[in-house]
């Protein structure tokens, strides 16, 4: 997930500033912005790092700011991707790997570079064809978190509590840093960067991200970082068109942190589909959602995509979105120990082809992330997904 599969021969940009605040130097050195492609590879005759190839040159180049708007900021987020380039995006850098703590959490911390695997194993991509992340700075981030909030993670014993994970709460803030925060903020890059590629090429998938329990102040359920909110308002602030967006949740959780972030902001239309019974409950959060499916424990595949089918063919219909940000999670996998569903894998394959098609039939820019999924084998089968998908000819390598 980063952008660019650099040309060979392109020089490397700069790194991003560090933050100003007085705490930096306790924190580890951002680094500068890696080739978009994990293996840098010769674009083909007429690729231009800038846009998709045949473009005319915009009135207005994407990502400058609307006319009276204040200036965004310059971030290494929204560079151009050369068409060799898949708009799926990944990093190595997503996997949570210190001292087996990761294993102290339900949650499966490496299971984005096993999705990466199988996808190489069965020849869809390469490494020369996956838009590398890059990691979100702490002025990427301040367009939707405050900066108390951010300060606020500089506590080891707040990340434990956000992580799930106690032992954290023991571990120097400059190890909680580089060793579980630059992962989320690696993956939070990665969805921000999606964004714009869906706009560019129809689609994009961010292979990690979605943490929609995280709001601009507040973190938990293992999200530290507002990434769905942040990939919508970099879109509504650098990309002229995209004025509307529409939120499909389907983790078996409430995505009560982007919910909190758009309660009045009638911009963005949220769906949101998941067990009444569990985490996190947010009554006020579920007073924005727009079309709300409420699962009983034990729901299986036939009511669930039932329901599916029926609420986002409803949800399209009733606003069309320039958008739509869709948080599949596989947590709704029978026997996940968080989710309480009971969906097959084949159900949850089923469920990502019905958005899909969708999207494409009407024409609007989907970006998927992968969010929950707490099962070694949810890797398996986001991978399984995403061949189907690409099976059914609902993603390829072209520009839209």
């Amino acid at each position: 997930m980063q952008f660019a599969c650099v040309q060979a021969g392109e020089k490397a940009h700069r790194a991003s500033p560090l933050s100003r605040l007085p705490e930096a130097a306790l924190r580890p050195a951002l680094p500068g912005p890696a080739p978009l492609c994990l293996r840098p590879r010769r674009a083909g005759p007429g690729a231009d790092c800038a846009g998709p190839r045949g473009d005319p040159s915009p009135a207005r180049p994407r990502g400058a700011p609307r006319p009276g708007a204040g200036m965004p900021h310059r971030t290494e987020l929204y560079e151009g991707v050369p068409p060799t380039c898949w708009p799926i995006v990944y990093s190595p850098d997503y996997n949570i790997t210190f001292m087996g703590l990761e294993k102290l959490h339900p949650f499966d911390a490496g299971k984005w570079g096993k999705v990466i695997n199988f996808l190489k194993e069965e020849k869809l991509i390469g490494d020369d064809l996956i838009v590398q992340a890059r990691e979100a700075t702490d002025e990427d981030l301040l367009v939707v978190h405050t900066r108390r909030y951010l300060n606020k993670l500089k506590w080891s014993f707040v990340v434990a509590t956000i992580t799930e994970i106690p032992p954290v709460l023991f571990l120097p803030n400059f190890l909680v840093q580089r060793k579980v925060l630059k992962p989320l903020r690696t993956q939070t890059g990665g969805t921000i960067m999606a964004g714009k590629l869906a706009v560019d090429r129809g689609w994009a998938i961010n292979v990690g991200g979605g943490f929609h329990h995280c709001s601009s102040d507040k973190g938990g359920g293992f999200c530290a970082y507002a990434d769905i909110t942040l990939a919508i308002k970099f879109l509504f602030e650098r990309v002229p068109g995209v004025s509307k967006a529409t939120i499909i949740d389907l983790d078996a959780h409430q995505g009560n942190g982007h919910e909190r972030d758009f309660m009045n902001d009638h911009r963005v239309y949220i769906m949101d589909v998941y067990n009444r019974y569990i985490y996190p409950g947010d009554g006020f959060a579920k007073r924005a959602i727009k079309r709300k499916v409420e699962l009983e424990w034990g729901t299986e595949d036939t009511e669930y995509l039932q329901k599916v089918h029926t609420h986002v063919e409803g949800a399209l219909n009733e606003l069309k979105p320039d958008i739509i940000v869709y948080n599949a999670g596989t947590d709704i996998l029978d026997g996940d120990p968080l989710g309480g569903l009971a969906i097959s894998p084949q159900g949850i394959v089923k469920r990502d082809e019905v958005v899909f098609k969708a999207a494409r039939s009407r024409g609007i820019p989907i970006l998927m992330v992968t969010s929950g999924g707490y099962q070694k084998r949810t890797a398996r089968i986001i991978a399984d997904s995403i061949l189907n998908l690409h099976n059914l000819g609902l993603i390829d390598n072209q520009w839209s």
